[in-house]
């Protein structure tokens, strides 16, 4: 271990290969998922006291435990979010596991962080955002979502205090979001210990201004630190009224924090771009580059509008770290739970710069116009029907007679076949069919054969 010897430089060349052989396939392979008992059985004890040797563990994942996962940039693979890097991104990625960079200070990782930060400036001017804007790539939406909650909290407890109030503020603080909201959100409260209240929606499943205003008059504004409104819910691709919700937090003066981890990349299309007006109100701001921005696990970009508010909510402090935390340059560890980073957001920035943004917006805009067609091909067909307007790439649609079972034997048989990967989901306790469509290597055929299968 630690040397370079002439085994390990076979074994580099057999991973390089490995890899390079992997983004040359088209399509990838779909593979699908093994029992425990299965790969128990075929892979056998691979941790022991001598080692297989690196040609062999590379063999066993080769062979065994790759094809039992399922690949999730394979242009049928349309459930939950999928991600589909691009090549170029993949690629970095090896280079900056081979790097070791500490991603987490100016100090350590100057270039890394210096690029991060144009990436990062990329997305915060898509949203119209100050260019004082500002924050750091973490691990994904959870975190992100997270990281922002924790800013607004203690920055609702400094304004608590300025205004002359005893204590750290209500107990229990409060967050206000609707029912379509993440999953994280929900999350993050439980973790803060805050209590989430639930704002209802209008006729097409968005938050408004008029509905916050209720809830804020109900609840008593002082007591709820955060809004958090949605640019993309996960299930539908909803897009909450931003304009009107950023109104109403600013004349309340609470925190606006808009969750885009899936539809947030819909910003770089000039197609829809209008339908995010608000956007650039808001106090934080997050969105996963690895699901619909074509960038490697995990990545997301969480930005806020006076990053100094982050730095002061989560700047970890210890002697051992007075040579970074008294300096003043840029260190993502500041800006979001966590101090041990890596530099996450160098495989996007690499694409990025190699590709150019046109290219992303070409992209964007192609897993759009296969979104419509799906919408097209099931409006003409009458055994199936769809739920709600795709608000983005997300279409949710009904298999007229089908109950739970039928809808679980078809998402089984399509991988079992290995004809596509698409796992029902539900909506006020009815089972749907849902695709989720960030892919451009995603065409109009793959939608058809799905289509078709349903028949």
């Amino acid at each position: 271990m630690h040397g370079f010897t002439d085994e390990t430089e076979a074994l580099g060349q057999a991973i390089l290969s490995y890899a390079a052989d992997r983004l040359r396939l088209d399509p990838v392979p779909l593979d699908g998922p093994r029992t425990p008992e299965q790969l128990d059985k075929v892979a056998g004890a691979t941790i022991t006291p001598g080692g297989m040797g690196g040609a062999a563990a590379l063999r066993l994942f080769e062979e065994v435990l790759a094809p039992a996962c399922l690949s999730i940039d394979h242009p049928r693979y349309l459930s939950f979010i999928p991600c589909a890097p691009t090549e170029e991104a993949a690629m970095f990625d090896l280079v900056v596991g081979a790097s070791s960079i500490y991603g987490g200070s100016w100090l350590e990782g100057a270039g890394a962080v210096h690029a991060e930060n144009q990436a990062l400036r990329w997305i915060a001017d898509l949203a119209g955002l100050p260019e004082s804007a500002g924050g750091s790539f973490v691990q994904g939406g959870t975190i992100g979502n997270l990281s922002a909650l924790v800013t607004a909290r203690a920055t609702a407890r400094v304004r608590h205090t300025e205004q002359g109030r005893t204590g750290e503020g209500p107990r229990p603080w409060k967050v206000a979001a609707t029912a379509g909201s993440h999953s994280s959100i929900a999350s993050a409260c439980h973790v803060m210990d805050a209590e989430l209240v639930p704002v209802p929606v209008d006729e097409h499943w968005r938050m408004t201004g008029e509905s916050l205003r209720a809830v804020l008059e109900q609840e008593g504004p002082e007591t709820i630190f955060a809004v958090v409104a949605t640019c993309g819910t996960t299930n539908f691709g909803v897009i909450d009224d931003l304009a009107s919700v950023a109104e109403v937090c600013g004349e309340f003066g609470v925190w606006l924090h808009v969750d885009g981890a899936y539809g947030g990349a819909g910003l770089a299309a000039p197609s829809i771009r209008d339908r995010y007006a608000g956007v650039e109100r808001a106090d934080s701001f997050i969105v996963d580059p690895h699901k619909w921005l074509f960038a490697p696990f995990d990545c997301c970009a969480l930005l806020y509008r006076e990053p100094a508010l982050a730095r002061a909510a989560h700047t970890q402090k210890a002697s051992y770290l007075d040579v970074i935390t008294d300096r003043p340059e840029w260190n993502p560890s500041d800006y979001s739970v966590g101090l041990t980073r890596r530099a996450r957001g160098l495989p996007l920035w690499f694409s990025l710069a190699a590709n150019g943004t046109r290219a992303y917006t070409d992209a964007v805009e192609r897993t759009l116009e296969v979104a419509r067609f799906a919408e097209a091909e099931i409006e003409r067909r009458d055994y199936v029907e769809q739920v709600h307007p795709a608000g983005l790439t997300v279409v949710v649609f009904r298999r007229l007679g089908w109950g739970p079972a039928d809808y679980q034997e078809w998402s089984d048989g399509l991988l079992d076949r290995q004809e596509g990967f698409v796992v029902p989901t539900s909506h006020d306790g009815e089972t749907l069919a849902r695709f989720a469509i960030v892919n451009p290597l995603t065409r109009e055929d793959d939608i058809t054969a799905i289509l078709d299968s349903m028949a």
